[in-house]
């Protein structure tokens, strides 16, 4: 039995057939088939000694041709024609809500299948998100345990499928936000949300994690040393940028990059960020980087301010402590973007702040309950009231340009992907200042 480059020699079955060129079974499917797939078709089966190489694409024909039993047979698709892997897919498993309590499990799982339009990333760094945690514990919807999160992923290409969108070359650094398909992956035309470039609101829309991919089978994320996606939403990540820094971008950076974008900020306008936090920060970062006249941040406590002060903002206000919070900016900011989750926010007083015809969005997605919203303050100045779903892939690489060329460096620190679940209690806990990054340490080093 011959070897075949990229089989082991054990694993190719000896099959016996009949003569099959003269069968009328397969002349009559034949007449039935394209140019191409005649042409196609007339290569096989292809012999090695007693193997046969069958693509599976035709293997109805041969099952129909052949008409002695087959003792074995190996199966090339045209999907999976590519050399095989030599690594092991392994992460962070959540099994139920009390992984959120830092108790995921560590253990090898399996990827979706691979498809032509895939690429595999070996990952060196995957940002942490309060969205990764909210899933883990079921906070927003009942979770498909068992789960794998983490949608901030940046890692090297090991792999690139000869349909595979992008342009992607093995060795490319590349990031993963939590857009991982669309419509156009279905090879139909173009829903109204992606033919205007927002593919974030395709109905078909499939998400890194849970998924389900387009193929039925679920989405695992970044937290793990290696991720498999289609091509089409892995996007090329400038030099000049470190891969902690792209890592947080992919999620938080444009969670906050889109509304502040879409809602105009920069020169002349001024802005209020609520929350201080993972994403909060970035919106002080990027909002000064965009221009605006003013930028105040905003939160409940004063032990912050210091900090939002560093990161750029022009003032700060603590709504816990400082009496009367609302007065000083009353009637005056153009948009405030609010990312907190809770939904015991002062809603009326970040209201007073805004100017007439003025826009709050909000970010933030509680799992307490629902925050009200004042229609007489919304009705007297004429307010917008909006939410925004992190960003369009031209806004991720939009905003991954401007990061590069305007030297914006988010507040990360990175942790080792095996302390993962100890990162968890310390995000609960308020500890980061103010991105969590995972490291595969031994993947950097490769």
């Amino acid at each position: 039995m011959p070897r075949l480059p990229g089989i082991p020699h054990d694993h190719i079955p000896d099959i016996e057939l009949k003569p099959h060129s003269k069968c009328p079974r397969r002349e009559r499917h034949s007449e039935s088939l394209g140019h191409e797939q005649q042409q196609n078709l007339s290569q096989f089966p292809r012999h090695f000694e007693d193997t046969t190489i069958i693509d599976l694409r035709y293997l109805h024909v041969y099952q129909q041709c052949f008409m002695t039993p087959i003792v074995g047979l190996f199966v090339q698709s045209s999907t999976t024609a590519m050399p095989p892997q030599n690594y092991k897919f392994e992460g962070w498993v959540g099994h139920d809500p009390s992984s959120a309590e830092g108790k995921m499990v560590w253990s090898e799982f399996q990827p979706k299948r691979w498809e032509d339009t895939d690429i595999d990333i070996r990952i060196t760094h995957c940002g942490m998100c309060g969205s990764d945690i909210h899933t883990l514990r079921s906070g927003w919807y009942p979770a498909p345990y068992p789960i794998i999160v983490g949608h901030e992923i940046v890692g090297e290409v090991v792999r690139v499928g000869p349909k595979a969108v992008g342009n992607h070359k093995v060795g490319d650094r590349v990031g993963v936000g939590c857009l991982t398909d669309n419509c156009e992956g279905l090879n139909k035309p173009a829903c109204e949300s992606c033919a205007s470039g927002e593919e974030q609101f395709c109905p078909k829309a499939r998400w890194t994690y849970p998924g389900p991919h387009h193929n039925g089978d679920k989405g695992y994320g970044g937290y793990a040393t290696y991720h498999r996606c289609p091509g089409r939403f892995a996007f090329k990540i400038p030099t000049a940028l470190e891969s902690k820094q792209a890592a947080t971008m992919m999620c938080a950076g444009v969670t906050m990059y889109s509304p502040l974008k879409q809602w105009g900020c920069g020169p002349g306008k001024k802005v209020g960020i609520i929350g201080l936090g993972g994403l909060g920060h970035y919106g002080v970062l990027l909002a000064k980087a965009m221009g605006a006249d003013l930028v105040v941040a905003i939160s409940r406590k004063g032990n912050k301010r210091a900090q939002a002060l560093q990161l750029g903002a022009d003032d700060y206000l603590a709504t816990d402590e400082d009496k009367g919070w609302y007065k000083k900016y009353h009637s005056q900011l153009d948009l405030l973007i609010s990312t907190v989750a809770s939904s015991q926010a002062p809603m009326r007083g970040y209201l007073a702040l805004m100017k007439r015809r003025g826009t709050l969005v909000h970010v933030g997605n509680p799992d307490d309950g629902q925050f009200s919203v004042p229609p007489g303050s919304l009705i007297t100045k004429s307010l917008n009231f909006a939410g925004s779903c992190i960003g369009s892939a031209a806004e991720v690489r939009e905003m991954l340009q401007l990061a590069a060329e305007k030297d914006i460096k988010a507040w990360v620190e990175e942790r080792p992907m095996k302390d993962a679940n100890q990162a968890i209690l310390d995000i609960e806990a308020g500890k980061p200042r103010y991105r969590y990054c995972l490291v595969n340490q031994e993947q950097v080093k490769l």
